[in-house]
């Protein structure tokens, strides 16, 4: 769910996983390790976790 909510995000609203974080006060280490421990990478070149 975590992952869903993040891509539509990041693809409808923020050019950057920076931007989003910045915008909702959110922790970027914290948000990468916890989709890291699912298995997810953020890849900046297209602005996805995958």
């Amino acid at each position: 769910m975590l992952l869903s909510v993040v891509n539509t995000k990041l693809r409808d609203e923020y050019a950057s996983l920076d931007e989003l974080c910045k915008s909702l006060d959110v922790d970027r280490g914290a948000l990468t390790q916890r989709l890291a421990e699912a298995g997810f990478e953020y890849m900046p070149e297209i602005n996805q976790f995958r």
